[in-house]
C-alpha cells in the first residue's frame, strides 16, 4: 500500500497497538478460547502489517497458514480439552501463576538487554542470493524462496521446529 507517510504511520501505530493488546489478552485471558481468537487477532495483525509493507504474497501465506491452518488446530485441540482441568486449586494456581510471570519477566529483560547490545551495523550478511537474483529471477515468489534458502534460513528452520512442536502438542492434548 502506497500511502502518505503520516497515514501510513497511524495505521503502523493502530495494528502495533491492536497486536500488543491481542498477545495480552493471549497470555492474560483465563478461557483458552478466548485466548487462541485473541492468538488469531495476533496473527491477522502481522498479516496486515505484511499488506503495509506491500509483500501481499507474504500476507497471504499469513492467513492461510496460521490463522486458517495453525490457529484451527489450536482451537480444535482446546475443544477436546476437558473443561475439568481448569478448575485447579487456587492456592497452586497463584503459585503457578508467580513462577511464571517471573519467568516470562526474566525472558522479556534478557532478550531486550541482548537486542539492545548487539550492534545490528556489524552484522555480515550474505551475498548469495544477491548473486542468485542477478541472474534474471525476479519474480516475487522465487525471490522469497531464494531468500528462505539463503539469507534466512536459520530462522525459517527454527520455525518450522516450533510449527512441529506446536502441532505434536496440540494432538496430544487433543489425543487425551
Amino acid at each position: 500500500m502506497d500511502l502518505p507517510g503520516p497515514i501510513h504511520d497511524i495505521l503502523v501505530v493502530f495494528i502495533g497497538s491492536v497486536l500488543v493488546l491481542g498477545g495480552l489478552g493471549v497470555v492474560l485471558l483465563t478461557n483458552p478460547i478466548y485466548s487462541a481468537f485473541s492468538l488469531g487477532l495476533v496473527l491477522i495483525c502481522i498479516s496486515l502489517f505484511y499488506i503495509s509493507l506491500n509483500s501481499y504474497f507474504v500476507a497471504a501465506a499469513q492467513l492461510l497458514i496460521y490463522v486458517g491452518a495453525i490457529n484451527v488446530l489450536i482451537l480444535f485441540a482446546v475443544m477436546f480439552m476437558n473443561g475439568s482441568e481448569y478448575s485447579n486449586d487456587s492456592y497452586l494456581r497463584t503459585i503457578r501463576d508467580g513462577v511464571t510471570s517471573l519467568i516470562c519477566t526474566t525472558i522479556l529483560f534478557s532478550l531486550m538487554a541482548t537486542i539492545s547490545d548487539t550492534s545490528w551495523y556489524g552484522i555480515l550478511w550474505t551475498t548469495r542470493s544477491n548473486q542468485i537474483i542477478e541472474q534474471e529471477l525476479t519474480n516475487n515468489v522465487q525471490q522469497i524462496g531464494i531468500h528462505l534458502a539463503t539469507d534466512f534460513f536459520l530462522p525459517f528452520e527454527l520455525i518450522s521446529i516450533i510449527l512441529l512442536v506446536s502441532l505434536i502438542g496440540a494432538i496430544t492434548m487433543a489425543r487425551q
